[in-house]
């Protein structure tokens, strides 16, 4: 017969230990929050280190936005009739290049202010595109004759001017341009220049241009054109490609990237000519990370603006993977106290419900161990420290309330396993939940093993002999 020590029984143990267990989902979520507090700071301090570097960046353009004078009618109430009025107004042919070709060089910078980091980058863009009307244009209601040509403008986008670098330079047949801030009378960001587009009246308009601009954490590019080739190469060996469009082609070591994009406009689902009233052309909205707010939505009849993204990632978020280990802090309470249980009711050494609790507090410890020293040496060398430390402690309190070494080895075993278990299913991000689900499964028929003889609700007898 197995001999169970103690006036209660282990059915009332298992309870006491459960509820002190739950009781350890206060300080678990406490520290849950702490990571999230944490993070928000590491955001505002990524912020302030970016400030007045400029933003994450989204490119657009060029385009050629021409004038014409329309006439448009309106119909009024007038002492209780309809009368019909027409009036001159003046709108925009926003022209779409037929070809462009763009190359950007990326040169990424690590900033650092105290434990915080940011990533932010100088840009150079070159580039050129061609401009021609549409041989149909009558489609459009429009003729030659209609269009200011005298009065265009050739407008660039940039999300965050702020970050534009000094003597931007455009020509056109060779001449250089003089640019104007702003996006003409688009009203957007970025900017333009006066461009006498009469030539286009006889075929049509090579434009070259070449800016640098500065941003951080993402670059962006919302292709207009009938042909967009965009070429990108920085030596940044950690890109994530994402937004609407993905590279053709690409390549990324640990000497950098390069990535090749080829877009055209039937793939975007716009038409390279549109015609409204001045305005309508909408700017490309700034990359995901970016936290202000975005620029006004295009137009309807423009439809959504759809860009192609890069992101220059950090290669180890160390919140987001502290953050997932303190989801698995009731896995290292619920093993650490299920081996003490056993010894409890299988090896006969009454543990106490204060040392469950000293010895869970420690557990909870670990992760607030983990996060403040990740925040300075990194994730890799904080996990490893605070689960040294963490797994040390509680095999010298083992030896402690258990009598035994031999058994305190136990339960230093089974956390060493279980941080190293951890650390696999943080790496392994994919086949975590199937890692986890067959650790519980061979937990379970281990426990369904060691107990199946014990009678859960029976009093032990302290005079009988020991099985």
């Amino acid at each position: 017969m197995i001999r169970i020590d103690g006036e209660r029984t282990p059915a009332f143990k298992l309870l006491i230990t459960i509820l002190i267990g739950a009781a350890l989902a206060i300080p678990i979520f406490m520290v849950w929050f702490l990571v999230y507090d944490r993070e928000s700071q590491s955001r505002q301090a990524q912020a302030s280190i970016t400030a007045g570097w400029g933003g994450p960046q989204a490119i657009a353009g060029p385009v050629l936005a021409i004038p014409y004078r329309a006439t448009a009618s309106e119909t009024v109430i007038e002492n209780g009739q309809s009368v019909t009025r027409s009036r001159d107004v003046i709108r925009e042919l926003t022209l779409a290049p037929e070809v462009v070709q763009l190359t950007t060089a990326i040169s990424p910078e690590r900033r650092q202010r105290s434990i915080y980091e940011a990533v932010v980058y100088d840009s150079r863009v070159s580039g050129q595109a061609r401009f021609a009307l549409p041989p149909d244009l009558e489609r459009f209601g429009l003729t030659q004759a209609d269009l200011q040509l005298d009065r265009a403008e050739l407008r660039f986008s940039l999300s965050d001017p702020r970050g534009l670098g000094a003597n931007p330079r455009v020509t056109a047949f060779g001449r250089p341009l003089r640019l104007q801030p702003g996006g003409g009378s688009n009203g957007g960001r970025g900017f333009f220049a006066f461009l006498d587009s009469a030539q286009l009246a006889g075929g049509a308009i090579p434009v070259s241009f070449a800016y640098d601009f500065r941003g951080n954490g993402a670059l962006g590019l919302a292709p207009q054109a009938g042909d967009t080739r965009w070429t990108v190469t920085s030596r940044w060996p950690h890109p994530s490609f994402g937004g609407s469009f993905l590279p053709a082609t690409r390549r990324v070591d640990e000497k950098g990237f390069s990535a090749s994009y080829r877009i055209g406009n039937l793939a975007l689902g716009r038409a390279l000519v549109t015609t409204g009233t001045p305005g309508a052309v909408s700017e490309p909205p700034p990359p995901s990370t970016r936290t202000e707010p975005p620029p006004p939505p295009a137009m309807a009849d423009r439809g959504p603006v759809q860009t192609a993204e890069i992101s220059l990632i950090q290669p180890v978020d160390l919140y987001s993977r502290v953050n997932r280990s303190v989801k698995y802090g009731f896995l290292f309470v619920g093993f650490t106290f299920l081996a003490l249980l056993m010894f409890d009711v299988i090896g006969g050494v009454r543990v106490s419900p204060v040392e469950y609790l000293l010895m869970g507090a420690a557990l909870v410890l670990f992760f607030v161990l983990l996060l403040a020293l990740a925040e300075v040496i990194g994730f890799a060398a904080a996990y490893v420290v605070a689960a040294g430390a963490i797994a040390g402690l509680n095999t010298a309190y083992g030896a402690a309330i258990l009598k035994s070494w031999r058994r305190a080895y136990a339960i230093g075993g089974l956390l060493i396993g279980l941080y190293a278990v951890l650390y696999i299913l943080l790496s392994l991000e994919a086949f975590s939940l199937l890692i986890g689900s067959l650790l519980l499964f061979v937990a379970l028929a281990g426990v369904m093993y060691a107990t199946r003889r014990i009678d859960w609700g029976r009093r032990s007898d302290p005079d009988a002999p020991a099985a």
